[in-house]
């Protein structure tokens, strides 16, 4: 009988019109090997692209069904746009004043909610946010993210969504799908090059909006990227009893650690438990000869947690994959990497 890692391997033969294969582009969906029947999905990025990869689909089952131990194979095409494009955008205004008479906005059906943050901008909190979902995800686990940052939202183009969300039958938000996760975002709302100008009772009607007006459906965990420093959205989460957790994301070197401190002290207050921390760019490795540098500073995450008595829960490398994966809407955590195999120890531990 086959396994679903030759299949894969099989499948990540298929090479793409851009090059990639079904495996790196992360299209596989749904993989099942029960005896020698094997069923999967290809997810393509939009229903336009799913028209024309009925050949691929047709040569993917080919190559499967030509596995040894395998009796037969079907896979369905399907695009994660689909069911959005069909329906209406929704006629809400993300960023007026909360609603007071809403006391719970934890959304019905989340298991748990885990926030990512970080005393201080520019230390990579996204990016981990969008790649750990992206792992848990892989770990097959129902995941969601929603983007908090309002100021800088980034993760509609690092998980290549673009367009508005569609609207569900009961009127709430539709959150659109990719890389086998949903989620929601204010830069899926506004123009990319329009600044958003809002106090804190906006930011903390958009959190409300965000939360209790998308429809969230049945998740294990709902991931939160929040915005840098120690703001109106982290109290608006904590003190209504959002979150269930927070990992806490700096580099090694000490400007940064000041204010991960300071973002610590901030759940301690509000009493999120912290179920960790992750030292981003931790080390350079180059890819020419193999150097390690460290152009951050060294340990000083690893020696904070020991402070805790948290768990250090990853330290990630810097390199180019991961910027170049996250411009072009690919999270590294998607393929078969080294940093994605970093990525899937890191949600394994959290889960």
């Amino acid at each position: 009988m086959a396994t679903k890692e030759q299949v894969l391997a099989e499948l990540a033969r298929l090479e793409l019109p851009d090059g990639r294969s079904l495996v790196s582009a992360d299209m596989v969906r749904a993989l099942t090997v029960e005896g020698g029947a094997v069923r999967f999905v290809i997810e393509a990025p939009s229903p336009e692209a799913a028209a024309k990869m009925e050949p691929i689909r047709a040569a993917a089952v080919d190559m499967v069904q030509a596995l040894s131990g395998v009796s037969s194979a079907s896979a369905v095409l399907t695009a994660h746009g689909a069911q959005a494009a069909a329906k209406a955008p929704p006629k809400l205004s993300i960023g007026g004043h909360p609603d007071p008479k809403r006391k719970d906005i934890r959304p019905k059906g989340v298991a748990r909610v885990i926030a990512v943050g970080s005393g201080k901008g520019g230390v990579g909190k996204s990016t981990v946010s969008v790649n750990l979902a992206v792992a848990l995800a892989r770990a097959g686990q129902r995941v969601g993210i929603l983007d908090a940052d309002f100021y800088g939202p980034s993760q509609p183009r690092m998980l290549g969504v673009t367009g508005r969300p569609g609207q569900s039958p009961d009127g709430r938000i539709l959150p659109p799908q990719a890389h086998g996760l949903k989620m929601m975002s204010l830069g899926l709302m506004v123009d990319e090059k329009q600044a958003v100008v809002w106090r804190g009772p906006m930011l903390m009607g958009a959190v409300q909006q965000m939360l209790a007006d998308v429809d969230w459906g049945e998740l294990d965990v709902l991931i939160i990227d929040l915005p840098p420093g120690t703001g109106d959205v982290q109290l608006t989460l904590g003190q209504q009893k959002v979150l269930d957790g927070a990992v806490i994301v700096s580099t090694p070197q000490d400007v940064a650690l000041i204010d991960a401190r300071k973002a610590i002290d901030m759940f301690e207050k509000l009493k999120v438990p912290v179920m960790g921390l992750v030292e981003n760019m931790s080390l350079y490795i180059c890819p020419q000869c193999g150097h390690e540098a460290h152009l951050f500073g060294h340990g000083g995450v690893g020696l904070e947690a020991e402070r805790l008595g948290a768990p250090l829960l990853a330290q990630i490398p810097i390199d180019l994959e991961t910027r170049l994966g996250g411009d072009a809407g690919t999270p590294i955590a998607a393929g078969e990497t080294a940093a994605a195999q970093i990525y899937a120890d890191l949600a394994q531990k959290l889960l």
